[in-house]
């Protein structure tokens, strides 16, 4: 429904409530000429897959749907992938959540684009802060032009509930993550300084590097 005001409480960077998380880092990468967004490499020569993973080291479990390079994966990582491939960001959410295993796939479940490098643990505690503190079905970032990023906590069961046809694992094939999210009530949480930039073009990726 996501009716909820921009929120504007004062979370706790260091609230922590177990939860599993899915890094989306398939796609396309078309306005950067087909290549791999997670691998891409800041000027501290980290990548845009590791700095992911380093927010959300604090997960109980984490899955990669894409194609990631097996070596760049820290151990019990687990990989996934949306059928068929390149099927956009619902249709890997679902794929991540699927190769969760109970109790994981049933609680907080964050998503997190590969792309965004300014979302950090502090962002993921923010979020799981205003999911387990609203009573809605989890929370997720507002830029200041009032767009959502890809950064969200969401209750697996409630997003399983939503999957549009839970028997063919192709029905979310391009479907767009707005409508897969729209029937869930989920908090807005404004993002802080740069949190909402992607990497998305050759100029997005010059600033975040000339950014550090």
């Amino acid at each position: 429904m996501d009716s909820s005001p921009p929120c504007s409480a004062s979370f706790s960077a260091s609230f922590s409530a177990p939860f599993s998380a899915l890094v989306l880092a398939g796609g396309r990468g078309s306005r950067l000429g087909g290549r791999d967004k997670g691998a891409l490499a800041g000027e501290d020569g980290r990548t845009l897959l590791q700095r992911a993973l380093a927010a959300v080291a604090g997960a109980h479990r984490v899955v990669v749907v894409g194609e990631p390079d097996p070596a760049a994966l820290p151990p019990g990582t687990l990989v996934a992938r949306e059928d068929p491939p390149l099927g956009g960001p619902a249709a890997a959410t679902l794929a991540g959540l699927d190769r969760l295993e109970a109790p994981d796939a049933a609680g907080w479940v964050l998503v997190l684009a590969v792309d965004m490098p300014h979302v950090h643990a502090g962002t993921v505690a923010r979020l799981l802060e205003a999911a387990a503190t609203s009573g809605t079905d989890g929370a997720r970032l507002l830029d200041p032009d009032g767009r959502h990023p890809l950064a969200l906590v969401v209750d697996g069961r409630r997003l399983a509930a939503v999957r549009p046809d839970a028997g063919d694992p192709r029905a979310a094939d391009g479907l767009p993550l707005r409508r897969l999210l729209a029937p869930l009530d989920l908090t807005a949480v404004p993002t802080a300084g740069a949190e909402h930039h992607d990497v998305d073009t050759p100029d997005d990726l010059a600033a975040w590097r000339a950014d550090g």
